[in-house]
């Protein structure tokens, strides 16, 4: 295992800046309101033992297909913005012009630095890299290793022009290899114009950190991109909580949103939503169409089948009237042209 995994270590004028953020306080960034973790030390034997005895539905009875990706498709003019959702986190847009990639985890393991690791339900992920055209902005929400990933990040350096990170996570890139001057990082509500876009940067309740010692010493969120014509937000990871309001109001409503619902459980409940807060988040922010995600790309929970949060997710929308699309691995997409059908299902 590379020690590069780890990312950067902080310097003493990265601490000034996080120092400056209204946001840190007591040496860490700071939710909004109280995110407890029940997992200490001394609870991990028992989540071992149930998240073993739990592997009936933990996984695909077999590897999860992705669709090609079809380059000439995805760069044809739109009028409107295009999407294709990599499972997990990972959400490819041609948009105005532009290509835009956020939390790019497309290596085999969610778990580099853990015995065994976490595998990812697909195969060979890190090919459709390849394929991608130049990145013309990639974003990153935060800097856990299912979404900042560096098997991922070493071949998309070269063909990325700008990195929109949340405040912290530059130091991992630079330590990597990329040019300080093409990373922009964001507190929460920090906002940048590019193009015809306008990129807000939202708060999430979550954490961060890469090692033993360095919680809480990046933030975490979730982005927001707007134009004239059309409104997206991508919520990022996080628990229910009262920042979903604010941001509708700030920013909302949006014409599309891909809304965290996965890889939870009771012991972390204030840092990952239920399906059901996934919808009364996505109500409360005033979104039009709600997709999950945060799913079939890992197993990252004793608590849930691989696919149930999907299914719940699409019962809670029926049940409060919220338009959803549930698009397969790899499908371009736009939002008047997206898949509500049960993919999943000759999987399970």
């Amino acid at each position: 295992m590379s020690k590069k995994q780890f990312g950067g270590k902080i310097t003493s004028e990265d601490l000034k800046r996080y120092e400056a953020s209204p946001n840190w306080k007591s040496g860490a960034f700071q939710n909004l309101e109280r995110a407890k973790m029940d997992v200490g030390l001394t609870r991990v034997p028992g989540l071992l033992v149930k998240q073993i005895k739990s592997i009936k539905g933990g996984s695909p009875k077999s590897k999860l297909p992705i669709q090609k990706f079809d380059k000439a498709a995805f760069l044809q003019d739109s009028d409107e913005p295009k999407f294709i959702w990599y499972g997990h986190a990972v959400v490819l847009m041609r948009w105005k012009g532009l290509t835009l990639l956020i939390d790019p985890m497309l290596g085999p393991n969610a778990a580099p630095i853990a015995p065994g690791g976490v595998k990812r339900f697909s195969k060979d992920t890190l090919d459709l890299i390849d394929d991608f055209p130049d990145i013309d902005v990639l974003m990153m929400t935060h800097d856990h290793y299912d979404h900042l990933d560096y098997a991922s990040m070493k071949m998309l350096i070269p063909k990325t022009k700008k990195f929109f990170v949340a405040l912290g996570v530059k130091r991992h890139l630079t330590a990597w290899g990329v040019d300080e001057q093409k990373v922009t990082e964001f507190d929460w509500w920090d906002t940048h114009a590019l193009s015809e876009l306008d990129f807000h940067f939202t708060p999430t309740r979550h954490f961060s950190g890469r090692g033993l010692k360095d919680r809480g010493k990046s933030l975490w969120g979730g982005w927001a991109i707007l134009s004239d014509e059309f409104k997206f937000w991508f919520s990022g990871d996080g628990g229910y909580g009262k920042h979903f309001t604010e941001i509708g109001k700030r920013l909302g409503p949006f014409d599309l949103a891909f809304m965290e619902s996965g890889q939870y459980a009771p012991e972390w409940h204030h840092i990952h939503m239920f399906p059901k807060e996934s919808i009364k988040a996505a109500k409360e922010v005033g979104v039009k169409l709600a997709i999950p995600f945060h799913w079939a790309g890992f197993r990252l929970t004793y608590f849930h089948k691989w696919f149930e949060s999907a299914e719940d997710f699409v019962e809670y929308a029926k049940a409060e009237n919220q338009a959803y699309a549930t698009p397969a691995l790899g499908e371009l997409f736009t939002p008047s042209n997206v898949s509500t059908s049960p993919w999943w299902e000759k999987y399970k």
